[in-house]
């Protein structure tokens, strides 16, 4: 079944460069070598790595989008190719032999939360990491934020650190990083979402956050990443 809500959030996100930007460098320091994003989606953080000259290989679990990455970025020289690619599969370490301990760094932004067995997810990242690989993974945050937006986007449930080690710890991941991010979005999520009841992310709202970015980025060092929107955890193989 087409995921048209999440296409369209994908889309409304997509023009918000400066969070874009934001959000890649958030991760960019943890990341190296070759890279695989889970999840690519329309190529919204995709786009920012290939731009800044890493390998990278992008994948999805909708083979639309797959499709379509593969048209939008075969030309750029740092690109590794789409792979269509289920989390959960059964026969998952079958299927992907040719990755598997492969990748420097792996990472899934916006992922996990929609996939019923994390911790599978989780574990299968795993396997497509080299010794010592990178894994980087962020999630919503707090489950009282759980609201229309979550329902309509098909969200199993929403995180905090302590739960999302949890899950790292019980695949044998080391953990070496973890903090919050975008602070000032929770009010956002939770005005429209738990007040309004909106089920979509407003373009208008959108853009007006998008501008505003390089305060609410200043917010977030200002409070030392302890509360935010989305939830960052980082581990090594």
């Amino acid at each position: 079944m087409e995921d048209i809500v999440g296409k369209q959030t994908l889309e409304t996100i997509s023009s918000a460069d400066k969070f874009n930007q934001w959000m890649f460098h958030t991760i960019e320091p943890f990341v190296k070598g070759e890279i695989l994003e889970i999840g690519s989606g329309i190529g919204n953080i995709s786009s920012q790595f290939l731009e800044n000259n890493y390998p990278i290989m992008l994948s999805d679990f909708s083979s639309e989008y797959c499709i379509d990455l593969e048209n939008k970025y075969s030309t750029y020289p740092n690109f590794l190719g789409v792979k269509s690619i289920d989390l959960i599969d059964p026969d998952f370490s079958k299927k992907h032999v040719d990755l598997l301990n492969r990748f420097d760094t792996v990472f899934a932004l916006n992922v996990i939360e929609h996939i019923g067995d994390d911790s599978l997810a989780l574990s299968n990242c795993r396997k497509l990491l080299k010794k010592g690989g990178i894994i980087i993974i962020l999630v919503p945050s707090y489950q009282m934020l759980f609201n229309t937006f979550d329902v309509e986007l098909g969200h199993f449930r929403r995180y905090t650190i302590s739960k999302l080690e949890d899950i790292f710890k019980l695949n044998n991941i080391k953990v070496i990083n973890s903090h919050y991010f975008n602070v000032i979005g929770t009010l956002g999520w939770f005005f429209n979402g738990n007040i309004l009841k909106k089920k979509s992310i407003p373009g208008g709202q959108m853009k007006l956050y998008n501008n505003l970015v390089p305060i609410f980025k200043i917010i977030d060092k200002l409070i030392l990443n302890k509360v935010g929107l989305s939830t960052i955890v980082v581990g090594v193989k």
